[in-house]
């Protein structure tokens, strides 16, 4: 049997894929479904309803696992949802909505039937995904099928020469990126996609991930590709260099990106046999859009544009992205303009490779009028063994200053201390660390000092911080 799909319990055939999704759809469809919602752990379920609302022309709405339930709420109802599908454990946390029982792909789950009174949507949206923002009111980026399925061929073309035959995904499949990158690349390319459920992969909770298990994941499975975010693959990189392993000699190609990677971590990654490229992409071009692939990459970039892309230049160093375009926000009647501005900054160099240099709105401007982007400058940190997570500051000050959460909550002072002057020693000096202060708590969603995806929420964490943040004079 050519098996499309491993959910952990048992292999799917196309054609038992394929009968799935019909039964699904015409469910669907019988419902009166416009706009479906699904809060939904990685599965057969998510991939056969997923494909079924497409089949039949509907609005899809993949609510994440790490979002809070003010933010589920409000992307049901800013959406208009009309049905919501989970399971039973997260039905029961909703237990004023009028919940049934429906089976699909074999999984029992709940359905809710709700009034639909969303916000308008552009014409031909099949697809809303919620940025995760600064606020518990994320907003709603409506894509159209066809931008979706660019993104997903353009992958496969680019990873064609792999030979590609299984994926796994280490992703939520509400995470754009897994879900068109990971699934439904693989899903057009006629590879296997392992979907096993999120815990089995070391995630615990929205912000917990236990890399031992990932690890034995990777080895029972034994997949040709990820993708997978920086910190992942930091800590898949700490694992093996402490148990002196190696990755599996059978992974051909792990994507990383939804945050600044750096050079340094690739070329850790690699020489210990992970096969890890730095990309890059935006919920609003539909996901990913530069890769650097075998035989083509550049350390410190993000790759060169897939085939469904295009990318240029502003004259103020913004990246502009074209190609694979959303059909607006939700609520917005302003059509997206054919360049959509990124908000990042970087350069394009004289073979194609993409730079960037971290997001435009948040550059600083210290006292001696340098631009610097904290980003740059926090990811010298994130790089350094003893630190998890830094922010960084100084606008309008003489220099920066950073507030710092350790791997470990044991961390010495020292060490920490080790890690900035490692960090300064790769940064000119505008741009170097001066002080820094140990975070009062982890940048995560619960102790507010982050977004539910893992941004930081930098007005938080500077407030929380503030005795420490003491003007500095100037030098005479």
């Amino acid at each position: 049997m050519n098996i499309a799909l491993h959910d952990g319990q048992r292999d799917w055939s196309a054609a038992e894929l394929a009968t799935a999704k019909d039964a699904a759809q015409a469910w669907l469809q019988a419902q009166g479904t416009r706009v479906l919602a699904t809060l939904l752990d990685n599965g057969a379920a998510f991939v056969v309803l997923d494909e079924a609302a497409a089949g039949a022309g509907l609005v899809h709405v993949p609510l994440p696992p790490f979002f809070t339930p003010a933010q589920i709420q409000h992307a049901l109802q800013s959406a208009g949802v009309d049905t919501l599908l989970a399971p039973p454990a997260a039905a029961a946390a909703w237990p004023a909505l009028p919940w049934q029982p429906v089976q699909v792909a074999e999984r029992a789950l709940r359905c809710a039937r709700l009034p639909a009174q969303g916000l308008p949507m552009p014409r031909g949206t099949a697809k809303i995904t919620y940025t995760s923002g600064s606020t518990g009111a994320p907003k709603g980026v409506c894509l159209r099928q066809s931008a979706m399925e660019r993104v997903a061929d353009g992958v496969v073309q680019a990873l064609g020469p792999l030979g590609i035959k299984r994926h796994l995904s280490a992703l939520p499949f509400a995470v754009l990126l897994e879900n068109v990158a990971g699934q439904m690349a693989a899903r057009r390319q006629g590879a296997t996609l392992i979907t096993v459920p999120l815990s089995e992969l070391g995630w615990q909770g929205s912000s917990q991930f236990d890399v031992a298990i990932f690890h034995a994941a990777v080895l029972r499975h034994r997949p040709d590709s990820l993708i997978l975010l920086p910190q992942m693959l930091r800590a898949w990189v700490g694992l093996l260099m402490q148990s002196g392993q190696r990755a599996p000699a059978g992974l051909k190609f792990v994507a990383v990106g939804g945050a600044a990677v750096g050079a340094p971590l690739i070329a850790t990654a690699q020489a210990l046999g992970i096969p890890a490229y730095e990309g890059y992409g935006l919920s609003e071009g539909a996901s990913v859009q530069t890769l650097n692939l075998p035989g083509a990459q550049r350390p410190g970039s993000v790759g060169r544009a897939l085939p469904h892309a295009r990318l240029r230049v502003a004259d103020d160093g913004e990246i502009e992205v074209a190609g694979s375009l959303m059909a607006g926000y939700l609520g917005d009647a302003t059509a997206p303009p054919e360049w959509w501005p990124s908000g990042d900054l970087g350069h394009i160099d004289a073979e194609g490779y993409v730079h960037l240099r971290g997001r435009k709105k948040n550059v600083l401007i210290s006292a001696y009028g340098r631009n610097i982007s904290p980003e740059w400058v926090e990811t010298a940190l994130g790089q350094q063994a003893a630190i998890r997570q830094a922010v960084v500051y100084g606008d309008g000050e003489p220099s920066l200053w950073a507030v710092l959460w350790p791997v470990q909550a044991g961390t010495p002072d020292a060490a920490l201390q080790a890690a900035v002057d490692a960090a300064n020693a790769t940064l000119p000096d505008y741009a170097r660390i001066t002080r820094w202060t140990r975070g009062r708590a982890a940048f995560s969603a619960e102790t507010g000092y982050a977004t539910a995806n893992g941004r930081p929420q930098r007005a938080a964490i500077l407030a929380a911080h503030a005795d420490f943040n003491e003007p500095l004079a100037l030098p005479l």
